[in-house]
């Protein structure tokens, strides 16, 4: 497994992170015990979580992601592993947090209250990477900069991230925090996958001219990419199959980005081009993703523990200059299949 650094900052990390937010909802602990176990075992030192999981997020189970993941840290060394975790921002937009009764922002009584929950349920004194979950534009980007500047301060947490974050909006913190002398955002956490390339318009320079490290999430289009959705199939148990159940929803809507006709026409060319090359297209999609010079690491899911092997088998693949091309000629006739 390669290694990379977390843009500035002095934490170096797996070039491919587990992701956590089906646990607790699609894997149960058990389940998630085991992924976590696989992927470490496998050589994945990075591992990310939030408040506001397992998906789809509700008030009953809030938080319980991480208190799994916090219950299988005691049972590796604390220093071996790098934890992410985040602040949910306001829920008066586009998504409302189930955590503390939806009434969440980005200032200091939120940002204090939030991390001092998450060490609890992590049962650790710091985290690694802190995240804001998404972005608060109408308001003071000072705001959750102090509070969070501080939480690095008093060795609470390392380093900071965003999520979510527009190119305005990561220009703007960077500007406040170079400005005020607080500690600045070294990566971002974004969508972006084969099917989703929005993030290399312009973020993607943000990156690399700002020192900036992309650590994107959904490289396999929220599971599409694994050819599950094929032929407008909607398997039992997976997460757009219940989503496009759930009418008038946020989750629906979701759904039908992900799942749609150019997704899918694109998942089936990508698809081709990994079996021309002796592998599935969810190694192609990870190694494609982790691939990019901007990306630090790149941001896995699994709710079976048989869907890692594929994750690990792009430990070690780099797709030739030949592949690239295929890749982008198939982004050019099928511009945008998420929107």
């Amino acid at each position: 497994m390669r290694t990379k650094r977390l843009g500035k900052s002095g934490i170096v990390v797996s070039d491919i992170c587990m992701g956590t937010m089906t646990f607790g909802s699609q894997a149960d602990e058990a389940m998630a015990f085991r992924i976590l176990d696989k992927s470490f075992d496998g050589g994945i030192t990075f591992f990310d979580t939030a408040e506001n999981y397992p998906v789809p997020p509700a008030e009953h189970w809030a938080g319980l992601t991480e208190e799994i993941v916090g219950r299988w840290m005691k049972t590796k060394r604390r220093d071996e592993l790098i934890i992410a975790t985040k602040v949910s921002g306001p829920s008066h937009g586009w998504i409302k947090s189930a955590q503390r009764a939806g009434m969440t922002a980005l200032d200091r009584h939120n940002v204090v209250r939030a991390v001092e929950a998450s060490l609890k349920r992590l049962q650790t004194d710091y985290i690694d990477l802190y995240q804001t979950h998404w972005p608060d534009h109408g308001g003071r980007y000072e705001d959750a900069l102090r509070a969070l500047d501080d939480l690095v301060q008093a060795g609470k947490v390392r380093v900071l991230g965003c999520s979510n974050e527009t190119a305005w909006g990561l220009m703007n913190a960077l500007r406040v925090s170079e400005r005020e002398g607080l500690a600045r955002y070294d990566t971002i956490q974004n969508n972006h996958s084969l099917n989703n390339r929005r993030f290399e318009d312009e973020l993607a320079q943000v990156c690399r001219q700002e020192g900036v490290s992309s650590i994107p999430y959904s490289p396999l289009g929220g599971g599409v990419l694994s050819g599950k959705y094929n032929g407008g199939a909607t398997p039992d148990g997976a997460r757009f199959s219940n989503y496009l159940k759930m009418e008038g929803t946020r989750q629906l809507t979701q759904a039908r980005r992900f799942v749609n006709e150019k997704s899918l026409a694109s998942t089936e060319r990508f698809g081709a081009i990994a079996a021309d090359l002796g592998m599935t297209t969810v190694t192609l999609a990870t190694a494609w993703s982790k691939q990019h010079d901007f990306v630090a690491s790149t941001i896995v899911g699994a709710t079976h523990v048989d869907q890692v092997d594929d994750i690990l088998a792009a430990a070690d693949v780099t797709l030739s200059a030949e592949t690239l091309k295929a890749i982008d000629a198939v982004s050019r006739e099928i511009m945008y299949p998420m929107g």
